[in-house]
């Protein structure tokens, strides 16, 4: 029997996917594209695991640069991301992009499509409002909404206007909004208008409260956006309620903690309080409460004690007791 040794050697180097330089490394920021690269390197030399601050310190970004750099590429799917506990610690997988499916092109005449006027204005229209030309790939993907998603010109300049004034002009991030709105059924602009305004409403309470905690848009992170809508929408609480449990939640731990306050509102969700004088009409009966129960038991405790103290003592005549005892008093 014969056994063979292999002399293994770590590699000095990492391997990049083609498809993530060719597809997504173009449109993405370059501290994305420094983390991912660093983040790459650290999996591929066994590394177990490392610090978002110690990332940071070796990019020359910030802690939040590389927490929004994650993020971004977990929605890109080009990494998944998964929370592992509520301290902000995640598992990184990276993603095989060599299996991604590629995209196929639609057969739209370009040529064709720019003579019409319609069209022609709307893409106009659209480089006016991102400031830059658009792609031939760009230009068939809006020409093809007007018939995939039954879109008109005026929705997908709203739809695309919409989105610059979010600073978001990749078109990714437009083309998952277009799917939003088609899955939503906008059918005209007075659809689309409320949409906008129904997230926009959402968005401007989220801001408030984020603002109230002394947090930046940029460094809140899905679970914690996912909390702020269930606070808003699913628990439909005010702003001045959000704020109350915020303080709760100051006064006892001294820091912004999102677990800590969802859990106060959760609680106030489950006793339907919706208004102040609700959670002072349940701290007073908290407190009464409590004060009745302190003051049976130190009730119960005077009694236990003075039930001795309070025992009537008879009264005897020692000497005369002690006659009897003796059998003196038979002398008498």
């Amino acid at each position: 029997m014969s056994t063979f040794l292999f002399k293994t050697k770590e590699i000095n180097y990492t391997p990049v996917s083609n498809v993530f330089i060719d597809k997504f490394m173009p449109k993405a920021r370059g501290e994305f594209v420094k983390v991912y690269i660093l983040g790459l390197k650290y999996c591929k030399s066994g590394e177990f695991g490392v610090s978002s601050q110690i990332m940071a310190s070796a990019l020359h970004l910030l802690e939040t640069d590389v927490l929004n750099a994650w993020n971004y590429w977990n929605d890109e799917n080009v990494i998944k991301m998964i929370p592992v506990d509520n301290m902000g610690n995640y598992n990184i997988e990276f993603l095989d992009l060599t299996d991604r499916e590629i995209e196929k092109e639609d057969n739209i005449n370009l040529l064709e499509e720019l003579s019409k006027n319609s069209i022609k204005d709307m893409l106009e229209d659209i480089e006016k409002s991102m400031g830059r030309p658009l792609s031939s790939k760009e230009m068939t993907m809006y020409i093809s909404w007007l018939n995939d998603l039954n879109f008109s010109p005026e929705i997908i300049l709203l739809l695309v206007q919409y989105c610059t004034l979010k600073g978001k002009t990749n078109s990714r991030y437009i083309e998952r909004t277009a799917m939003s709105w088609f899955d939503a059924k906008i059918k005209d602009i007075n659809d689309a208008q409320i949409f906008i305004k129904k997230h926009e409403d959402k968005w401007i309470k989220i801001r408030k409260i984020l603002n109230y905690l002394g947090i930046k848009d940029g460094e809140v992170m899905k679970p914690q956006e996912e909390l702020l809508s269930k606070w808003t929408e699913s628990y439909n609480f005010s702003l001045e309620i959000i704020y109350k449990a915020c303080d709760i939640c100051f006064q006892r731990i001294n820091k912004a903690d999102f677990k800590y306050i969802d859990g106060i509102l959760t609680s106030w969700n489950k006793d339907k309080i919706k208004t102040l004088e609700d959670i002072e009409k349940k701290d007073v009966k908290k407190s009464n409460y409590t004060n009745f129960k302190n003051t049976n038991k130190g009730a119960e405790n005077k009694n236990s004690k003075g039930t001795f103290n309070n025992f009537k003592q008879r009264d005897y005549d020692f000497k005369d007791l002690e006659k009897k005892l003796l059998g003196w008093d038979k002398n008498d």
